[in-house]
């Protein structure tokens, strides 16, 4: 903000990189699962190893709990005064 930049656009970007890094893991998180699935289809009882409403659900909610972790900082980020972060570096 102190080189021209609005409160939205500090937003977006924290936001947008804090997404990117998500759907990294999150791709790789659901590639290992699929790896894994016939290890543990002797575990599960009832539903099937690769479900894909699982999958689907955990990917879902991860997600969800990520742009909530990345909201509340960037937020945080746009209520600082340009000046004071300056002169505190």
């Amino acid at each position: 903000m102190a080189l021209g930049a609005a409160p939205n656009q500090i937003l977006r970007l924290v936001i947008a990189h804090g997404l990117r890094l998500t759907l990294v893991g999150v791709l790789i998180g659901v590639a290992g699962g699929f790896v894994l699935t016939r290890f543990m289809t002797s575990l599960l009882f009832g539903i099937s190893a690769a479900d894909p409403r699982t999958f689907a659900g955990v990917t879902v909610l991860l997600t969800m709990v990520a742009l909530a972790a990345c909201y509340v900082p960037a937020r945080r980020a746009t209520a600082v005064d340009p000046t004071v972060a300056l002169r505190h570096e």
